[in-house]
């Protein structure tokens, strides 16, 4: 009976626990007992027990002793390992190991079925959704070549309004730069009638007689100043609606600006496939703006922009037409009480004329340098406009580069060289704005310049006026009637 409390104590006769049947405790608190097997209750109600299996065996008349106690020891070894009493303490039946292999049969066909119907609907609706996203992006993309064209059209409105507004502004302003020269032209006449007036003032004894030469004189004076405050007035106009036209023209193109953005955006986005580059993720974009326009008030704002610009170049048109209609009425006026005057006057109008030239030169020469300033300033402008998008470009580098993770934050020849390019094309917009203030600082001394050649027309004349003495002379200077409508 050692050998059957010897083999108690092997753990490799453990039983494996079952994943569907629970854990015996019996078996294993059987274990931990060094006792024989023979200690069990002999009222079990098991249908087979050891003590009788021993009694069974002593019973056995035809075995010799020898072979009844290695009967005996065989049967020790083969009935009291703890696997053999693991088999025979089991609580569960025959039915519930069937039953339990059912149940796992049927929850595993179930859960397969469960499987293949979500693969069969999923397939389904990756199919569907795949369809639907197709013609999703078919329709946008036929709408945003909808828009494109309705940009086109837009956009050749505009530009045929500010061909037409640029054709106006040119004419308006060849009217007023008429207009001024014809103003300017005034002076000099109206300077020679009043230095004639002054110098018949200095008559002396009977010659000092208020003469029909007189009585012309102050008319002619009066006539002049009428048309110099006549034409003052529409310049005055005219400033004020060239300022309205390149207002209505700069609405104009800031307009076609945008749309030619909008239109090389929306191309852009028209040709973007789903195998196109540069495409990504963009985190809450599909926000609805409220700031942005609508259809009807997109095309509301470019309609009512042309409709603006046209109201103005009628405007335009007609003050031109008036302007026009006031030059030959000023010039007629002051041409025939000019032929009233004593043609005497026309030797010293010569020689006043000279002087006048002269100065006129210099004036054109200076109005030509403030043009030439003017197109050096939008030549600056342009050059600090040019350099915008390089610096956006390297402080757009530079911010895209200041993301990168970690260890790739490195300060490398690429961010070195983008700091050097920044730095570069800051000094550059720096300088250029330096000149470009050095040149409006020119230009308005070349405006002071030209203001001052202006009045020194008149000092001039009158100078030579005071100079000559000679009332008959200063009367040959009066202009001629292209001069009068502004024409040279």
């Amino acid at each position: 009976m050692e050998l059957i409390g010897s083999t108690q104590m092997a753990t490799y006769a453990r039983p494996k626990t079952s994943h569907f049947l629970p854990a015996i405790s019996t078996t294993a608190s059987s274990y931990r007992s060094h006792q024989p097997a023979l200690t069990l209750n002999q009222n079990s109600n098991m249908p087979w027990r050891t003590n009788s299996y021993f009694r069974s065996g002593s019973a056995i008349p035809t075995v010799s002793a020898l072979q009844r106690d290695n009967l005996d020891l065989v049967r020790a070894k083969t009935m009291f390992y703890p696997s053999n009493r693991t088999a025979l303490s089991t609580r569960y039946m025959p039915e519930d190991w069937y039953k339990s292999n059912q149940s796992n049969y049927r929850e595993s066909e179930s859960s397969r079925n469960s499987a293949e119907r979500l693969r069969r609907d999923t397939i389904r609706m990756i199919q569907d959704k795949d369809q639907l996203t197709r013609r999703t992006q078919d329709t946008t993309s036929k709408n945003i070549g909808e828009r494109l064209n309705n940009i086109s059209f837009w956009r050749s409105e505009l530009n045929h309004e500010i061909d037409n507004m640029v054709t106006e502004i040119s004419a308006l302003t060849d009217v007023k730069r008429r207009l001024e020269r014809a103003l300017a032209e005034t002076e000099g006449p109206l300077q020679v009638s009043q230095e004639c007036l002054f110098h018949r003032e200095k008559r002396m004894s009977i010659d000092l007689v208020h003469d029909d030469v007189e009585k012309d004189l102050i008319k002619e004076v009066e006539v002049i100043k009428s048309c110099q405050e006549r034409m003052r007035r529409h310049l005055e106009r005219a400033i004020a609606q060239l300022a309205s036209n390149r207002a209505a023209q700069h609405e104009l193109e800031r307009d076609l600006s945008d749309k030619v953005t909008a239109q090389r955006i929306d191309d852009r986005c028209h040709h973007l496939r789903n195998t196109s580059d540069g495409i990504s993720y963009y985190r809450g974009i599909d926000r609805l703006d409220p700031s942005i326009s609508l259809p009807d008030s997109w095309s509301k704002f470019t309609d009512d922009n042309i409709l603006h610009s046209q109201s103005q170049r009628a405007a335009s048109h007609k003050l031109r037409d008036e302007i026009e209609f006031l030059l030959n009425a000023t010039s007629n006026e002051m041409w025939n009480q000019f032929n009233t005057v004593n043609v005497s006057f026309t030797n010293r109008i010569s020689e006043t004329a000279d002087t006048k030239n002269s100065l006129q030169t210099h004036l054109a020469k200076t109005l030509q340098e403030i043009f030439q300033t003017d197109m050096l300033i939008e030549a600056l402008k342009k050059a600090i406009r040019d350099k915008e998008n390089p610096l956006k470009v390297a402080q757009t580098r530079l911010e895209e580069r200041s993301r990168r993770p970690n260890v790739e934050l490195c300060r490398d020849n690429p961010h070195h060289r983008l700091i050097t390019e920044v730095r570069e094309i800051e000094d550059t917009i720096h300088k250029l704005r330096e000149r470009l203030m050095e040149a409006e600082n020119t230009l308005q001394t070349l405006v002071k310049t030209k203001v001052a050649l202006e009045h020194d027309l008149s000092i001039k004349a009158n100078s030579l006026f005071l100079d000559q003495e000679k009332c008959m002379s200063m009367r040959k200077s009066f202009p001629s009637t292209p001069r009068l409508v502004g024409y040279t």
